[in-house]
């Protein structure tokens, strides 16, 4: 069963669309958003393990250029996935 998870990004002025570009281009990433409020950026990534979360993507995510913090919050139950339409 595949870890899903929410990882929250905050960026420095001026780097929300450079590091959502980024983002997209991890292996595990299956979602990215550019949202407003506290966080610049939603990136949804699914791994194998909590592990793999947190030493490959949590990591990887946190040496792009531009991100200050993050916030990653594993999903717990799965209610429904919808697919979106692009």
């Amino acid at each position: 069963m595949k870890v899903r998870a929410f990882i929250l990004i905050q960026t420095e002025i001026g780097f929300s669309a450079p590091v959502a570009k980024q983002c997209q281009e991890l292996q595990n990433t299956v979602s990215v958003d550019q949202v407003t409020g506290p966080y610049d950026v939603i990136v949804i990534v699914e791994c194998s393990s909590i592990e793999e979360l947190g030493m490959e993507v949590v990591a990887q995510i946190q040496m792009i250029q531009g991100v200050t913090r993050t916030l990653t919050c594993p999903s717990v139950h799965l209610i429904k996935n919808l697919a979106i339409a692009d």
